[in-house]
């Protein structure tokens, strides 16, 4: 087997470790040290793509989706969630500067982020495959805070800025795609 193969691997183990057992997959996000680079690349870019392919899923099931609906819901979705990994690095190495002191704190940064939104990007996906709007999965985007508190150790937040560190990047996490997706949307003509 072709090492890139096990360390393409190695990065769906950690994305499956941080939801299942968040404390153990950020531990195990430290222990296999792969580089946020190689995390975009092998995740959360093919995971974008298949959010926007996802997109043309509901067409099936409801015949009042057009193709260019879904074509444009595709490109806004990709888009918000793009433009928000750079607003919410930007905002959190500004609200809390020691996460972006040297080149392995931001590594670390990187990381907490994307495997969030990884997170956020595979329940868009599962509600997007399922018929008409299942809110049990956007329910499921309660559970993110905890996925965020169990990264804290990653990140070395100090005990004493923990809650308000979970409060403001779970806040970013949940609402800057949200914020985007809206903004985006302004420019669609009805």
């Amino acid at each position: 087997m072709h090492p890139q193969f096990f360390r393409e691997m190695s990065i769906w183990q950690n994305i499956w470790c941080v939801i299942t057992a968040p404390r153990y997959g950020w531990e195990l996000i430290n222990e296999n040290n792969i580089p946020s680079g190689r995390v975009m690349q092998g995740a959360f870019i093919p995971l974008l793509i298949l959010l926007g392919l996802s997109c043309f899923v509901p067409m099936i099931y409801d015949r009042t989706i057009t193709f260019s609906s879904s074509l444009i819901t595709g490109i806004i979705l990709v888009s918000a969630y793009s433009v928000s990994y750079l607003i919410i690095y930007y905002l959190l190495g500004g609200f809390y500067p020691e996460l972006a002191r040297n080149e392995g704190a931001i590594t670390r940064l990187k990381d907490f982020i994307l495997y969030n939104l990884i997170f956020l990007v595979l329940l868009i996906i599962l509600r997007n495959l399922l018929p008409s709007d299942f809110t049990p999965v956007l329910f499921l985007m309660a559970y993110l805070p905890w996925i965020v508190y169990r990264g804290t150790s990653h990140l070395f937040v100090k005990k004493d800025k923990v809650t308000k560190f979970v409060i403001i990047s779970s806040a970013l996490l949940l609402l800057t795609p949200i914020a985007v997706k809206a903004f985006l949307e302004l420019f669609v003509i009805k």
